[in-house]
């Protein structure tokens, strides 16, 4: 087997630092699920099958707030944040390749983290590699998580209060910030930030998301601050 370039294994240490970081914050999902209600299996169904973070809490966290009753507006949630990985398979699809069997199980690892550390690699190869070793570690890691959470979710009390979910975000955010160079990604990243802060109080959870997402779309797709850069 050839050795991996230099870019091969930052692209690989990226995808297990994103995964491990990302895959503790399953314990606040299995032990929130249940708090909300849901058995271990139907815990652990959710995130074999659904498997995106941001959808699975925006399903239990209506129905917490609702009970069964609320059961269509926490699906209509949860689709409506899930919407965003088509978007990200459409990104994807020519790194990916061709194969009936590979792209299913690509479909499922398509998630922000993957074709986050995927798109911050600069060859082909590394961007394949960082795709599949991030879906797989998080798939993984995940899914394990989900399982302790939901069985000690009882004896762990407020998992919010463990700042679990900054685990997540900081990996996140060491991941984009090499790329935060230009003013145009500064402006997109800052934007969607402020939009997401003031709405998520007001709106029901995954919709800050998408607006958010519109914001970095519409500056993004017009290159607003590059075409003034550029005059």
């Amino acid at each position: 087997m050839a050795a991996r370039s230099p870019e091969e294994r930052a692209a690989v240490r990226a995808g297990l630092a994103v995964g491990l970081a990302t895959a503790v914050y399953g314990v606040s999902f299995g032990a929130l699920a249940t708090l909300s209600g849901l058995d271990v299996w139907q815990t652990c169904f959710l995130s074999l099958v659904m498997f995106t973070g941001g959808s699975q809490f925006a399903l239990i966290g209506v129905l917490a707030s609702g009970g069964l009753a609320a059961g269509p507006a926490a699906i209509t949630s949860a689709a409506l944040l899930g919407t965003r990985n088509v978007f990200y398979s459409i990104r994807m699809s020519p790194l990916i390749g061709p194969g009936f069997l590979r792209r299913a199980a690509a479909a499922q690892l398509t998630i922000d983290e993957s074709v986050a550390v995927a798109t911050a690699q600069p060859t082909l190869r590394s961007q394949r590699l960082g795709f599949w070793v991030t879906g797989i570690a998080i798939y993984l890691g995940w899914n394990l998580t989900t399982l302790i959470g939901a069985l000690i979710g009882d004896l762990l009390g407020d998992v919010s209060a463990y700042g679990l979910d900054a685990a997540a975000a900081a990996a996140f955010l060491g991941l984009l910030w090499p790329r935060l160079k230009e003013r145009q990604t500064q402006a997109v990243a800052v934007g969607a930030a402020v939009v997401a802060t003031l709405l998520t109080p007001v709106l029901v959870p995954g919709l800050p998301v998408l607006v958010a997402a519109s914001v970095a779309v519409v500056v993004g797709a017009f290159n607003l601050l590059g075409a003034r850069r550029e005059s």
